[in-house]
């Protein structure tokens, strides 16, 4: 089963510093039908203009990932991290009892990212933060873990739940596939382009809520990058 939400179906807001679309409930937003897909929570589209960012804010019981589509993200958290990351590349935040964190768009121009929030599993456990590039070139027609609660998954960015965050880079006409285990959920998007996935078409910016499909074949229609969540129910 795959449910196709389109780019243009999606919530969201405007708030001129930030352009805010959101695949699942969130904020002002709320759909009975998109709480989320199995643990996965959120799924934000955001474009941050230059010189702008959220300020300090709290969060607890979440595991937040952050992938970088155009421009940077600066990050600052209450543990003393700071960081910058880059287009490409994954920041990850484990909020677990608390942390207080801002990230600001330092750049000259406009920032875009998804930022995921999953449900973590088990015990509470005390904050942290990460981040590490995924050079393009190394997800080049296959996916690539870049973060991972999933044993065997050692390369990736640590997350505290049943879950892995995947990328590819794939070229016009070429194929990748995905094996989706047994009661498992998945859920993608074109972060460029748009890909053809077991006969359903995805523009840049849709999501598609997969269940019940054992492999995910998907040919670009042109040059595209694709970010999956493979998550417990």
């Amino acid at each position: 089963m795959i449910d196709v939400r389109r780019f243009d179906s999606l919530g969201g807001a405007n708030h001129g510093w930030l352009d805010a679309k959101h695949h699942f409930s969130f904020a002002s937003y709320h759909d009975a039908k998109r709480m989320g897909w199995g643990a996965l929570r959120v799924w934000n589209d955001d474009t941050i203009a230059a010189g702008t960012g959220f300020p300090p804010h709290p969060h607890s019981d979440m595991e937040i990932i952050t992938y970088v589509r155009e421009g940077a993200i600066t990050h600052e958290d209450s543990l003393g991290n700071k960081g910058r990351t880059e287009a490409g590349d994954v920041q990850v935040m484990s909020a677990g009892t608390g942390i207080r964190h801002a990230e600001y768009n330092a750049e000259p121009e406009a920032t875009r990212i998804f930022q995921i929030w999953i449900i973590p599993d088990g015990e509470r456990k005390a904050p942290s933060w990460g981040t590490r590039p995924f050079p393009k070139g190394e997800r080049s027609g296959r996916f690539v873990t870049l973060a991972s609660g999933i044993e065997g998954d050692g390369d990736a960015l640590p997350i505290r739940t049943d879950a892995r965050v995947l990328g590819a880079s794939i070229k016009a006409g070429e194929t990748v596939e995905y094996t989706l285990a047994p009661g498992r959920y998945a859920y993608m998007v074109p972060a460029v382009g748009s890909v053809e996935v077991n006969g359903i078409t995805l523009g840049k910016g849709d999501g598609a809520a997969i269940r019940d499909e054992t492999t995910l074949r998907v040919t670009a229609g042109t040059d595209a990058e694709l970010v999956l969540v493979d998550t417990t129910a």
